[in-house]
């Protein structure tokens, strides 16, 4: 099958409405824009998103298909990957992987870390945003079992499109159908007609017919969405009085340390010229001074660990949100396409076995979006690994965060 290994930036533009034959002809006059991809976003470092329009500001951007193609190449992801294909890929007659394999920590844990902490509200909101993670994560799991089934609903497409000769460019592509190719083109498109869209449809009125897929997926997008928005407000306003405290703790250890240094140098004159017993009292004294800036030195430790997994937990609840908002539109994306592929293949058949000339058009239409298709299948599983690597380093800070809190 004929597919593309460069690891994507962006996302690619979305399908078209269906054409009908009299259409497909004027189809690159009619949409010069088909193929390009769009505008590329930069996101400040505070984690609010920003157009490239606004990027002249003096605020520092992060470049996301730079940040992307860094993500990919990560450790936490090359692992969620080898999970999920590994079973998919020695697993073909099961249903794949399931989410014990790729969610961490898993519930058993969770539980057992949340059945000891106490009842705050940050506690049940975390709570919560762990709770709707599981139920996404599923999902998106899923959603990696429906890319399989469209690759294997592709595989005939890209056959038959590797043993169809064609000359000229894609504005004037000659495709040269043989009998033989031709009736093999119009058994490809009958098969491909008769299998169901693995993809549940982005429209709640279609939903009703196809079953309540698109509806579940499309709440529990949703809500898993709010759960981090909420979330991260949360950890940000943690965060803000961890840094407060910080300042203060540093203040204060600076200020003992001052004192510390006078006290000593009082206690060597001093020393000189009165007797034990006072000496004593200054040691004393001393020690005290001493033992409170040791105290604060391990407060501040501690409060910078927990600091750092909050301003990393926050982070990465803005990119898991993110990965949702793409894969979202990629399975919206997908799906039309399938849909727009399915039309597209009807009319090549609507005439009956052996009519060249419609068959010949279908065939060239699908030349020209077939990468594009696969890229775009490619696109949606590295983002559902993303999401997994972004869940899994989100669940283990939050829970890292409540036990630090307990200590």
């Amino acid at each position: 099958m004929d597919s593309s290994s460069t690891k994507p930036g962006t996302v690619t533009s979305p399908p078209h409405p269906p054409l009908s034959s009299s259409e497909l002809e004027e189809e690159p006059e009619r949409n010069p824009n088909r193929g390009k991809r769009p505008e590329i976003i930069s996101m400040p470092r505070s984690g609010t998103p920003t157009s490239s329009a606004s990027a002249a500001s003096p605020s520092p951007t992060i470049n996301l298909s730079r940040e992307y193609t860094l993500a990919i190449q990560t450790a936490s992801y090359q692992e969620i990957w080898t999970k999920i294909h590994r079973v998919s890929d020695a697993e073909e007659d099961s249903e794949g992987p399931t989410i014990a394999h790729v969610l961490q920590p898993d519930r058993a844990s969770v539980e057992e870390i949340l059945r000891t902490a106490p009842d705050t509200p940050m506690t049940r909101l975390i709570s919560n945003y762990l709770e709707s993670s599981e139920q996404t994560s599923v999902l998106c799991l899923s959603l990696q079992g429906s890319v399989a089934r469209a690759r294997t609903l592709y595989d005939p497409i890209g056959e038959l499109l590797d043993l169809i000769p064609v000359s000229g460019t894609s504005m004037g592509m000659v495709v040269d159908l043989t009998p033989a190719l031709c009736n093999k083109a119009f058994d490809v498109f009958v098969q491909f007609n008769g299998i169901e869209n693995p993809f549940p449809s982005p429209s709640s009125s279609s939903a009703d017919a196809n079953g309540s897929s698109s509806t579940r997926s499309n709440s529990q997008f949703q809500g898993m969405k709010g759960s981090s928005l909420k979330l991260k407000q949360q950890l940000d306003e943690k965060l803000h009085k961890a840094r407060r405290k910080n300042r203060i703790l540093r203040r204060t250890t600076r200020g003992s340390g001052i004192c510390l240094i006078a006290c000593t140098t009082g206690l060597t004159v001093v020393g000189l010229v009165l007797a034990s017993h006072i000496m004593a009292a200054l040691v004393a004294g001393s020690a005290c001074i001493l033992g409170g800036s040791c105290c604060d030195w391990v407060a501040m430790h501690g409060l910078k660990e927990d600091m750092d997994r909050l301003d990393a937990a926050a982070r990465n609840t803005y990119a898991l949100k993110n990965d949702l908002d793409t894969i979202e539109k990629l399975v919206e994306r997908v799906h039309e396409t399938i849909e727009d592929d399915k039309k597209l293949m009807r009319l090549g058949v609507v005439g009956g076995r052996g009519q060249r000339h419609p068959i010949e058009h279908v065939v060239r239409h699908l030349r020209k979006n077939h990468r594009s298709l696969l890229q775009q299948l490619l696109e949606l599983d590295e983002h559902i690994c993303l999401y997994f690597a972004s869940v899994n380093r989100v669940r283990s800070l939050l829970l890292q965060h409540i036990l630090q809190s307990q200590s």
